[in-house]
Order: structure tokens, then C-alpha cells, then sequence
């Protein structure tokens, strides 16, 4: 075959360093769609994103040629300097060290969109640890409490 052809729909989750609430109303619109580009640096889409003032979501397809790692890498290094060229009051931010990444299915797309616009009425009930334990142990995924949050 002279043709690496993938399809691998990404869930990514990822929180601000010890989950401040740094992402602000704002600029969160700008800064999605500086994530955008990042995205299509890698020759993918940005599918969906939210986020809320201590984490954000991403749904994105999986370049058959990259790994989830760099991207998220790119993202994280990219966004952080935009934000501190964008507010210098926010010289302190950072994100969080770990991410999830979280294959899903493409019939789930359209669910998963619609929890991503959710996000700020979920988060008024539930916080970011609570949703964050819940998706691991629907990936049955085993995580230490002590390492999991940095």
C-alpha cells in the first residue's frame, strides 16, 4: 500500500497548572483558535474545543504520521507563550505537566461535541477532578491519585 491512511478520533484533556483559573472569557475565543492552527500545523482539524477557567478539551483526528505526544506538546508551548504575550499579567501560567488522550468512536462525535459546549453548565456541578476520575475509569484506565494531578 503506498498509503498510510488513519482514522483515530482524539479526546484531549489537559488543566492549567494546579488547576488555576486562568483561562478568562475574554481571550478563551482567540485562544481556541490559536489552537486551531496549531492543530493544522500538524495537517489535522480542530474538530471541537472548550474550555472553562482550569482545563480544556479537544477533538481532533490523529495524523497518520505524528503521535498525540507532540501535538500536545505544540499545543501546550505554543498556547503558553501566546498567553504571555497576550497578558503580561499572566507571566505565572502554565499548563498542567500530564494530558489524557482518549480514542473515541465517530459515531460518539456528535455526542461528544455537544458535552464540549456543555462544558461551563457541567463544570457548575462537577469539578475538573470529578470529570477527570470519571473518564478514566470509563477507559479503565488505572491512575494513582498521588501523580495524577500535578
Amino acid at each position: 500500500m503506498s498509503q498510510s491512511l488513519a482514522s483515530i478520533l482524539v479526546h484531549v484533556i489537559f488543566s492549567t497548572k494546579n488547576r488555576n483559573p486562568w483561562l478568562a472569557d475574554p481571550w478563551r475565543e482567540p485562544l481556541h483558535a490559536y489552537i486551531g492552527g496549531i492543530v493544522r500545523g500538524f495537517g489535522s482539524d480542530l474538530l471541537a474545543i472548550n474550555s472553562v477557567q482550569d482545563h480544556l478539551h479537544l477533538l481532533l483526528p490523529l495524523p497518520s504520521i505524528e503521535c498525540i505526544a507532540d501535538i500536545v506538546k505544540d499545543i501546550k508551548t505554543g498556547s503558553t507563550s501566546w498567553i504571555h504575550k497576550r497578558n503580561k499579567k499572566l507571566s505565572d501560567f502554565r499548563w498542567q505537566a500530564g494530558y489524557g488522550a482518549f480514542s473515541i468512536s465517530p459515531s460518539h462525535k456528535r455526542a461528544l461535541r455537544k458535552y464540549f459546549s456543555n462544558q461551563a453548565q457541567h463544570h457548575r456541578r462537577t469539578s475538573f477532578q470529578e470529570e477527570y476520575r470519571r473518564v478514566l475509569k470509563k477507559y479503565e484506565i488505572e491512575f494513582d491519585e498521588r501523580y495524577v494531578w500535578d
